[in-house]
């Protein structure tokens, strides 16, 4: 059973958004998550200053 084309151009147009969104959504959710946890035991601070040094 063959899918119309219809479905097939909704399904690439879901795939390219979802493409896009992870392209320019990873780094950033790594950083917020690492921002979330802190820093580990006997190590400085995080800050937004640390990221660019």
């Amino acid at each position: 059973m063959g899918l119309s084309p219809d479905v097939k151009e909704r399904l690439g147009i879901v795939f390219e958004v979802v493409k896009t969104s992870f392209h320019w959504g990873f780094i950033p959710t790594l950083l917020y998550l690492g921002f979330r946890k802190g820093s580990e035991p006997g190590m400085p601070p995080l800050s937004i200053a640390n990221l660019l040094w």
